[in-house]
């Protein structure tokens, strides 16, 4: 008979304590040979795929600005960038459009949830830094409020 692996709980205090330092709310691991998840509050589903390194590098080396916007608003976590509440619909915003404070710019998916992301202040949006369906990383800049 076979035996259980053992549990490594230093790991998951480590992976605790990075939640709570970045604000996740689920953090899942796999290395193949086992699985750690971690979750606060209500879980829909396990977390999609991640985009290789490389690219993932790539993509946030072309988003970032060499000096940050004042305006700029930036990712409140890890998952997936989408501009617009569904396939077909229109984008929540487009640049030149004016906004206040509080309205949806754009969804971020995490985990299977859907996270609207509201305007800071009101303003113009000048620009949006990142396309539809595109993986975006913690901090990572979204659009700039003029």
């Amino acid at each position: 008979m076979p035996t259980k692996p053992e549990f490594d709980t230093k790991l998951v205090a480590q992976i605790a304590d990075l939640m709570t330092e970045k604000g996740l709310t689920e953090v899942e691991i796999n290395d193949g040979s086992r699985s750690i998840r971690l979750a606060r509050g209500t879980v829909v589903a396990p977390a999609p795929a991640m985009p290789a390194p490389a690219k993932a590098a790539e993509a946030e080396a072309a988003a970032e600005p060499a000096e940050p916007h004042p305006g700029t608003v930036s990712s409140p976590m890890v998952g997936t960038a989408y501009l617009a509440p569904q396939p077909g619909a229109a984008d929540f915003i487009r640049p030149g459009d004016m906004v206040t404070e509080g309205q949806t710019l754009l969804i971020i998916e995490a985990m299977k949830v859907m996270n609207p992301i509201p305007a800071p202040r009101a303003g113009r949006v000048s620009r949006i830094l990142v396309s539809n369906e595109q993986p975006v990383e913690f901090g990572e800049p979204l659009l700039i409020l003029e």
